[in-house]
């Protein structure tokens, strides 16, 4: 069975006593990148594959670096973006969590709220809430990731947090945006516009590997170097 702190104590000794356990096995892979608890944060996940990626940036150092990458437990709905409150769907897009959206008292372990929806969702009209990564093997609409995983995922991101760092981005993909793979999808697809407007963030950060800042311009997500202001 996997280790995991007790989900009955009060949110912030949870939080509290999974750090205790978690940092200790962090460390030394950590190290192997040149990093260390408490470096900022980067998180991209891909529904297909059903993969959420941890990248931290080294002190000192102008790029991310790809620390881990997390089996997602449980997702739901199908391709494309969630629009509205109760189809289950999980989001697609570019979000961002600061401090408050930490939730250590979350009922399925522990959680983080992405801040679904952002400016784009509601210049869209699209509706729901309180999307969360977040522990347990269930998903309505969220990202489950286990009770062992999202306590080293909430351990750093919560390190980097407290840390100095005041935001951590979220990229929600609906699948690896390769090239291959988006031929793949068919060019008469409801969501291929978005899907391609989605894959030109993708490419920004796999070119510069710095997340970029998201803008919303015309009703599409326009890209911008990272550190500019939020959406």
């Amino acid at each position: 069975m996997e280790d995991s702190v007790d989900s009955s104590l009060p949110g912030p000794e949870r939080a509290a006593a999974a750090a205790a356990r978690v940092k200790p096995l962090l460390a030394p892979a950590l190290a192997k990148h040149g990093l260390a608890v408490g470096d900022p944060v980067f998180l991209r996940a891909f529904k297909e594959e059903k993969e959420l990626e941890v990248w931290m940036q080294p002190d000192g150092a102008d790029r991310f670096v790809l620390f881990r990458t997390y089996p997602i437990a449980a997702t739901s709905g199908k391709p494309g973006p969630k629009l509205a409150e109760g189809d289950r769907q999980v989001p697609e897009g570019f979000y961002y969590f600061s401090r408050r959206g930490l939730k250590s008292d979350s009922r399925f372990h522990l959680a983080m709220n992405i801040g679904y929806p952002n400016t784009y969702d509601r210049h869209h009209g699209r509706t729901g809430s309180f999307i969360m990564i977040h522990g347990n093997r269930v998903s309505i609409g969220c990202l489950a990731m286990t009770d062992p995983g999202i306590e080293e995922i909430y351990t750093l991101c919560d390190a980097a947090l407290a840390g100095g760092q005041r935001f951590i981005r979220v990229h929600l993909f609906p699948f690896r945006m390769t090239d291959a793979r988006m031929k793949e999808a068919s060019s008469n697809h409801r969501w291929i516009e978005f899907w391609r407007n989605l894959k030109e963030g993708h490419d920004h950060f796999e070119q510069a590997r710095v997340p970029p800042d998201t803008v919303v311009e015309g009703g599409r997500y326009g890209f911008r170097g990272a550190d500019a202001s939020l959406d």
